[in-house]
């Protein structure tokens, strides 16, 4: 039985998990520029749903991905990490460029993961386990991208027994008549859609 959103994302069991939001990725770094050039209002609408998570005393959790200057560690079997490789921008450990992105507010209470390798998130971050001990039954998940981050770490929470709530304004891909595609007929199949201001009412 489908559950109201105002039950779904109960601050008691909900955390709010930014993916890749980074100054290397959507800020003006980008790795990407074709994906910035679509993420449009990305950064102020994460920003509010982490201030509002915050009053609600939802969790909130940074997740970003990083590549050492020699490359150790890091995925050699993906175009998209050769590419990543060959960028002028690097997302090395510490970086401005591997820091959530300028306009998105860190708070002390907020916490932050990195991950060397993967698609996504939940590859080998600890997000899973850290989501258990918190409590967490639902992840409220933003940031980028619709193509195969978001995908990724859509995927994977579902697969680790989390339900997954995605505000559409928060996320995003490219092109976007591709990114709007995949809300259709996948994030839709595996995930409940909604509003940032959904969101941000039903923590009120």
């Amino acid at each position: 039985m489908a559950l109201r959103l105002e039950e779904l994302i109960d601050p008691g069991h909900t955390a709010l998990i930014t993916q890749e939001c980074q100054n290397g990725v959507i800020g003006t770094q980008a790795v990407f520029p074709a994906l910035t050039a679509h993420t449009g209002g990305l950064i102020p609408a994460v920003d509010r749903l982490a201030k509002a998570a915050r009053r609600a005393q939802v969790p909130v959790v940074h997740c970003l991905a990083v590549r050492r200057p020699d490359g150790r560690g890091a995925n050699t079997n993906a175009r998209m990490f050769g590419a990543a490789a060959k960028a002028p921008v690097l997302l090395a450990p510490g970086s401005d460029a591997a820091a959530v992105a300028d306009g998105i507010t860190v708070h002390p209470s907020d916490l932050v993961l990195s991950r060397y390798h993967g698609l996504g998130p939940m590859a080998d971050t600890g997000l899973a386990a850290v989501l258990r001990n918190l409590g967490v039954r639902t992840v409220v998940g933003v940031g980028v991208s619709l193509n195969v981050g978001m995908l990724n770490f859509a995927m994977d929470a579902v697969n680790a027994g989390f339900q997954f709530v995605v505000p559409r304004e928060a996320v995003a891909g490219f092109p976007p008549e591709y990114a709007e595609a995949v809300l259709a007929n996948t994030f839709n199949a595996i995930a409940t859609i909604t509003t940032v201001d959904a969101v941000l009412a039903a923590w009120a």
